[in-house]
């Protein structure tokens, strides 16, 4: 009896718990709106690209009623994948061009995988993920070769020069953009907007090359294509692109004509994605009053950018060069307070950007960070200089005893980081001279072939000393290892424990200390071209990385161990 209640209480809290829990799964069963019942697929296609972002999942949601795995279907989710590609919605167009994909698969139809292939590609160019993108578009430009359909190999082969821009791979983007051009002849795109987009496309190019003259030249004629064919998205990438040659060629008059024309277009016309060419022509348009010392003028360009950025926006480089140049402007008017508040957000913006720094290579931006970081530093340092000329002759007299005493206390501290600095390099020395008789090899034992074949490559970069080079940067030796540079950095966290530029830094660094040690000659040259010795553009950025890395300064350093080196000369000849 006892287990009968049992039971009978069992089966009342199962359909106490089933019931309710049924009940809501019945509530919350997607339910077609009335309005949207005679829809067709492509009128509910056509409302996903028109609508608002809110209302675009329950046309979504009807258009999955009509899911059949057929080219029809397939047509749809190409054209949403595409648009939200455009909206830069990247989780949603990769899950259309994945669903592409799948059909293209099941039916065999090979015009269906090409098409898939060429938007994942653009997609994973966009989130940065460089080798899934040139994957997708190598694997898009096989099939249309077995095709032989010309205007499909130029629409991979466009999307791989893109590629292999942001790779730093410029002489292969530019030879295959000149084959494209010599080909668009015998195609239908001649004269045409994809006609444009090539031409674009090699202007990247040659901007990373710094040849702007060839800029200009591929400029004007996409500009005087794109006027005949009314094509606004075209006019404005080149007007840039014309710009940024003639800031460059410190033409500026010329440069604020071009950047203006590009500005009165997208203001006057619906253009999609303005977000990119807006913040550009703000920031050269201001990179240019900068030159001319026209700040107010470039702090109102460069504020205009930041009045209409989202937070998702911030972490785009065009974004942080903006607040770069902007703390620049307000050093030079000297409104040191405004100047330090932009830096101090720099700083923290560039310093997550440079934790994903190999998902791109972007040349122009990367000098333009290196002319105003140096720029920076010189006008912080007049700010000190102001700031000294306000104090007091009262102020000063109290400091003058405060240096002597902080003085002799740094003479002491300075002693004995130098004496453990010794220490470290004479170290260093020994496990240098242990690895060279060692079979270096024999030291790697990992268990998967490509990370072991990558570890010794960079040994042997090592070992060739090739990170004194000015051009070692991170896609040279990716290339060198014959890997891409996100799998290079991942092993370079992994097995040394630092990010890419703290490991070249580091290597340059130790070079140094062991070469001013060892060579007197060496340590006659200036700081500047023992700067330029081991890989640095500036003697500012080698003091700099030698102080953070020492504690010391350079001169103090070479001065401390001449002086070594002739009492243990003294000492040996007693």
């Amino acid at each position: 009896m006892a287990f009968f209640k049992t039971q009978i209480l069992f089966l009342f809290l199962l359909l106490f718990i089933i019931i309710p829990v049924f009940t809501d799964a019945q509530e919350t069963k997607f339910v077609v709106p009335d309005s949207l019942k005679t829809k067709t697929p492509e009128q509910l296609v056509n409302l996903v690209r028109s609508s608002d972002a809110d209302q675009t999942e329950v046309y979504e949601e009807v258009l999955e009623g009509f899911h059949k795995n057929d080219s029809v279907s397939a047509k749809f989710y190409l054209r949403l994948g595409f648009h939200f590609y455009k909206k830069e919605d990247f989780k949603r167009s990769i899950k259309y061009g994945n669903r592409v994909h799948k059909i293209g698969n099941k039916l065999n139809d090979e015009n269906l995988l090409f098409w898939s292939y060429i938007l994942n590609g653009a997609t994973f160019l966009r989130e940065g993920k460089h080798q899934n993108s040139f994957d997708n578009y190598h694997k898009a430009l096989k099939i249309s070769q077995q095709q032989e359909n010309l205007g499909n190999s130029i629409n991979a082969n466009s999307g791989l020069v893109l590629v292999l821009h942001k790779m730093n791979r410029l002489d292969k983007a530019l030879e295959i953009s000149k084959e494209m051009l010599h080909a668009i002849d015998k195609t239908s795109f001649k004269n045409g907007r994809n006609h444009v987009r090539i031409l674009t496309n090699i202007n990247e190019v040659y901007l990373d090359k710094e040849q702007y003259d060839s800029v200009l030249q591929y400029a004007n004629k996409g500009i005087k294509l794109s006027k005949s064919l009314d094509f606004k998205e075209g006019l404005v990438d080149l007007y840039i692109k014309k710009g940024i040659a003639y800031y460059y060629k410190k033409d500026f008059d010329q440069a604020f004509d071009n950047l203006n024309k590009a500005k009165d277009i997208l203001d006057n016309y619906d253009i999609d994605n303005k977000f990119f060419p807006s913040v550009k022509i703000n920031y050269y348009l201001a990179a240019c009053y900068y030159e001319e010392q026209n700040y107010d003028q470039a702090i109102s360009y460069l504020c205009n950018t930041m009045d209409f950025i989202k937070e998702e926006d911030v972490s785009k480089l065009p974004v942080i060069q903006s607040h770069l140049l902007l703390a620049n402007c307000y050093f030079k008017k000297k409104d040191f307070e405004q100047g330090h508040y932009w830096e101090r957000i720099y700083i923290n913006l560039n310093e997550n950007y440079q934790e994903e720094k190999d998902k791109t290579v972007d040349t122009i931006y990367e000098k333009e960070t290196e002319k105003y970081e140096k720029e920076i530093a010189k006008l912080k340092s007049k700010e000190n200089t102001s700031s000294y000329l306000l104090i007091g002759s009262i102020t000063i007299s109290l400091a003058l005893l405060l240096i002597g005493f902080t003085y002799y206390k740094k003479q002491q501290s300075n002693k004995l980081m130098f004496s453990e600095l010794v220490k470290k390099v004479n170290l260093l020395e020994v496990q240098k001279s242990e690895k060279d008789s060692k079979n270096n090899s024999a030291a790697i034992v990992i268990d998967d072939d490509k990370v072991t074949a990558i570890l010794k490559g960079l040994d042997k970069l090592e070992d060739q000393e090739y990170f004194l080079k000015t051009e070692c940067n991170l896609s040279a030796i990716a290339k060198k290892v014959k890997t891409n540079t996100t799998y290079l950095t991942k092993i370079i966290h992994a097995h040394k424990g630092k990010n890419f530029n703290e490991y070249i830094a580091d290597l340059r660094i130790e070079y140094a200390l062991q070469r001013l040690k060892n060579d007197k000659k060496f340590r006659a040259f200036s700081v500047k071209s023992i700067a330029t010795e081991v890989g640095y553009k500036s003697d500012d950025a080698f003091a700099k990385r030698f102080k953070a890395r020492t504690g010391l300064n350079p001169s103090y350093y070479i001065k401390n161990i001449e002086k070594l080196q002739r009492e243990d000369n003294v000492t040996k000849s007693v």
